[in-house]
């Protein structure tokens, strides 16, 4: 990991392979959500934008000619020529010195990060026949790594919204516990080890400082509540734009099954856990054992709490992993035997309340008739009869599908667009049931659905117009498609339980 730098960096090189090409270059200063006004600066050494405590050059190659350049921004533009090129670089800094280089040292550095960039590529490994699309979207997942801490940023963006013209906007600018978990799950499938290890680093390092919470800041602090910028209108007037998450507020069991799992793939790889981390896995799983039974939000952070079936789930794969490891002295096993009967009680408690002989389906909670797509997930972690799984997503797609794709639970239709990591949870849980041709033809219907890209996904898809929804890029979109395509190569997770 690459300590802080006191400035950042971004440089784009324009070439012309071909013919003769113009180049336009636009800067456009933004308001820090209206809360300052961008100006210019000259002197000796060139012209500085201002955007409150923020600092900015401009640096360019000669043959690229500014032509307009005041407060709000400027423009520049170039002719090319074949064998011809120009390099423009924007230099930022926030309440600190800027250091600025030669424009051909800054030229040289976009070489040597395009090596660095294909030399890491080169070492995802997948011996499946997605091996291009994985390398493709494990890139995704490396850019939304915050290097100076290991974390996994939810998303690039806040308030982009789940439904044009909605209110149900968030901020996903922060790591949850969640994607780290999956992060370094599907890491580890392709082989990628230093990103692996430094998102579980930033997890145990937020679990001994601030104990276990939904989400952290990406510097590992606690996230704040959220605050409405009432000034600016939002994406296609679908306000409000938010900072701040309230989920931060909120608790959920699946922490717990999150933590555990990528603790147990962890060491599943051959390494060790140091002696602090292990006393805070074993307190976690004892919180785990007392708190399985009340209420919580759910993986979907909704604001009415509920036995959620997920979220028992997902303390039952905890105290599995946590009984596991302590059997492999990984963790004391002063508490395991209290672990293994609480892991058991939960399964019988989720069999006997959250099972609709009816629906022939586990349900979204104790009492409901309503379906969760997230229950697919349960499949990967081991949970339940075969059966009784398959049955579960049988239903699921019945109610919860649009073609190939799926909302994430009964009624989420009129709120918001289909949910991408749903639709390839899906596509591994029928693989990791052994129902493996229908899980490839899905998988091809999924890809198939999504938008022309260069790859990227969103959180959402609205299946009328083909556009994407939410924030964007969405971590857990990508970690998703990464686990199905495992899976479907035959990388399975966990032996499926018998019938």
């Amino acid at each position: 990991m690459a300590g802080r730098l006191p400035w950042s960096e971004l440089a784009c090189r324009m070439e012309c392979l071909a013919g003769t090409l113009t180049f336009h270059v636009r800067l456009v200063c933004g308001t820090l959500g209206k809360t300052a006004s961008p100006w210019l600066q000259t002197n000796r050494n060139g012209s500085i934008f201002h955007v409150g405590p923020v600092i900015a050059v401009f640096c360019r190659t000669d043959n690229l000619h500014v032509t307009r350049e005041d407060d709000g921004g400027m423009e520049a533009s170039v002719t090319l020529s074949e064998g011809e090129r120009a390099t423009a670089a924007l230099i930022v800094s926030k309440d600190e010195p800027l250091v600025l280089s030669p424009i051909d040292e800054i030229d040289q550095r976009i070489d040597i990060s395009d090596r660095a960039w294909r030399a890491w590529a080169e070492g995802v490994h997948h011996d499946g026949p997605h091996a291009i699309l994985l390398r493709r979207h494990a890139l995704l997942l490396k850019l939304l790594l915050h290097s100076p801490t290991g974390a996994i940023a939810a998303a690039a963006t806040t308030s982009l919204p789940e439904k044009i013209g909605g209110t149900r906007n968030y901020d996903y600018r922060y790591g949850w516990i969640r994607d780290a978990g999956y992060a370094v799950n599907a890491f580890l499938r392709l082989g990628i080890m230093p990103e692996s290890d430094a998102a579980f680093a930033w997890l145990m390092r937020c679990l001994d400082t601030h104990g276990a919470r939904v989400l952290y800041s990406l510097e590992g602090a606690p996230v704040s509540d959220v605050q409405v910028l009432n000034s600016l209108p939002g994406y296609r007037e679908s306000g409000p734009v938010v900072t701040g998450n309230a989920a931060s507020k909120r608790h959920q069991h699946g922490i717990y099954g999150d933590i555990f799992e990528t603790a147990s793939l962890f060491v599943g790889q051959g390494n060790f856990l140091d002696q602090k981390s292990a006393r805070i896995l074993s307190a976690l799983a004892d919180e785990c054992a007392d708190k399985w039974q009340q209420k919580d939000a759910g993986i979907w952070e909704l604001e009415t709490p509920e036995h959620y079936t997920q979220s028992k789930i997902s303390a039952w794969q905890a105290l599995t992993r946590a009984a596991e490891l302590a059997s492999d002295n990984h963790l004391p096993a002063t508490c395991a035997e209290r672990w293994a009967r609480e892991r058991d009680r939960i399964a019988a408690w989720i069999d006997h309340h959250c099972w609709s002989e009816s629906l022939q389906a586990y349900t979204m909670y104790a009492g409901s008739d309503r379906l969760d797509a997230a229950l697919a997930l349960g499949a990967r972690f081991g949970f339940g009869s075969r059966q009784r799984m398959s049955s579960t997503l049988d239903a699921i797609r019945r109610e919860l599908g649009h073609g190939a794709l799926l909302y994430r639970y009964s009624g989420a239709e009129n709120e918001e667009g289909t949910f991408l990591a749903c639709s390839f949870w899906m596509c591994e849980a029928l693989a990791e049931l052994g129902r493996q041709q229908e899980g490839e033809r899905l998988f091809e219907e999924c890809l198939a659905a999504l938008p022309p890209t260069t790859g990227i996904l969103a959180e959402m898809m609205d299946p009328g117009t083909g556009h994407f929804l939410g924030n964007i890029p969405q971590g857990l979109s990508h970690l998703a498609l990464i686990h199905a395509a495992c899976s479907l190569a035959g990388d399975r997770q966990r032996v499926p339980s018998p019938p």
